[in-house]
């Protein structure tokens, strides 16, 4: 059986991240849908605070 196509290249997420870095994104969050959010005001997420996927998550692919 095979794979699904790509919603993303992880060129796309290279882009997105030196893009966000550039304009002085506080964070960067790419989905597995594709959608990707840049947060450009507020501050940096600290990695605790970072959001994480679980188990649930995974599951529903």
């Amino acid at each position: 059986m095979p794979r699904a196509a790509a919603h993303f290249t992880q060129a796309d997420v290279a882009r997105v991240i030196r893009a966000a870095m550039q304009a002085g994104a506080g964070a960067v969050e790419v989905r597995r849908d594709g959608t990707m959010l840049i947060l450009l005001s507020g501050p940096a997420l600290a990695p605790s605070q970072a959001p994480t996927i679980d188990d649930d998550d995974c599951a529903k692919f």
